[in-house]
């Protein structure tokens, strides 16, 4: 699978949500896609599932025009928005039947893959309880298994590990992770743990506008000679506006980190970047 993006952008009135955006995104890797609040991320999301119509620009899934025939994406897709829906009133696995149908799944095919993904999923002891009871994490659980029913070939996950407690996230990454191998797999997160275990291609966004899209490795490099590391008594002893991408508490005071052009206390030393300084830098200090 191939999907070219080729110069899009998104107004919204006199706001521009995407501001010539060009990627190419292809089977055999997880990309991740992170930015701050704002950045554009969802609307991307939702131009690329078809939700939306964006101001300009064209959008090719192996040559096809999606916004021409938005049935070429649809047909493969599975889509998670950051909002899922779900009729409280029915259970799991009411919920995944019905919507196999709509994906004209054939229903033995389904029950096998509903099955699969349950478990996979620990969702298997509640599923026939009523969504209106569910957690918010098992509800995004659920969103998470309708995605991929039907063995889509185009996954798109907006914010998926949302409610997710750490064990469920290793789970999906890895769900993910392997899926990738044979699809294209976007996942959108503020959570750059999420991507930096599995993510092979990484796109920052900001503002609408693309500032990266490479390996992850080629990002951390970006960021050599602009992370600090100094230790303080406590917080107050952190300069303002800093942009400080860890703080952790120790015996000998807080050890805390830094990304930008020059060190912003006296005592501090260089550091090596992780992915999560990286972006920091990147994005000029906006958290995540």
């Amino acid at each position: 699978m191939n999907l070219e993006i080729r110069s899009l952008s998104m107004n919204y009135g006199k706001a521009k949500a995407l501001s010539d955006v060009t990627l190419t995104l292809k089977s055999g890797g997880l990309t991740g896609l992170v930015g701050p609040n704002g950045a554009g991320k969802s609307t991307l999301l939702k131009i690329l599932a078809t939700l939306l119509k964006p101001s300009r620009g064209e959008i090719l899934l192996n040559g096809k025009d999606i916004r021409k025939k938005p049935d070429a994406m649809r047909n493969v897709l599975g889509y998670l928005p950051q909002d899922i829906p779900v009729y409280g009133n029915l259970n799991a696995w009411e919920y995944l039947t019905f919507l196999a149908s709509a994906k004209k799944m054939e229903p033995s095919a389904a029950r096998k893959q509903i099955g699969s993904l349950m478990q996979t999923l620990h969702l298997s002891d509640v599923g026939r309880k009523p969504l209106s009871g569910f957690s918010g994490g098992m509800r995004q659980r659920v969103g998470i298994a309708a995605a991929l029913l039907g063995d889509p070939k185009v996954i798109i996950a907006d914010e998926p590990t949302t409610g997710l407690d750490p064990q469920e996230r290793v789970t999906l990454r890895s769900l993910l992770s392997g899926l990738a191998a044979s699809r294209i797999v976007l996942l959108s997160t503020h959570i750059v743990s999420d991507v930096e275990a599995v993510a092979s291609d990484l796109v920052v966004l900001k503002k609408g506008k693309v500032l990266f899209h490479g390996a992850p490795e080629e990002l951390t490099n970006c960021a050599d000679g602009h992370v600090w590391e100094y230790t303080v008594a406590d917080f107050s002893g952190i300069p303002a506006g800093s942009a400080v991408s860890s703080a952790v508490q120790g015996t000998r005071g807080i050890r805390v980190k830094t990304v930008g052009a020059r060190p912003v206390e006296a005592q501090a030393l260089a550091a090596s970047p992780t992915l999560e300084d990286a972006c920091l830098y990147m994005i000029g200090g906006e958290a995540l």
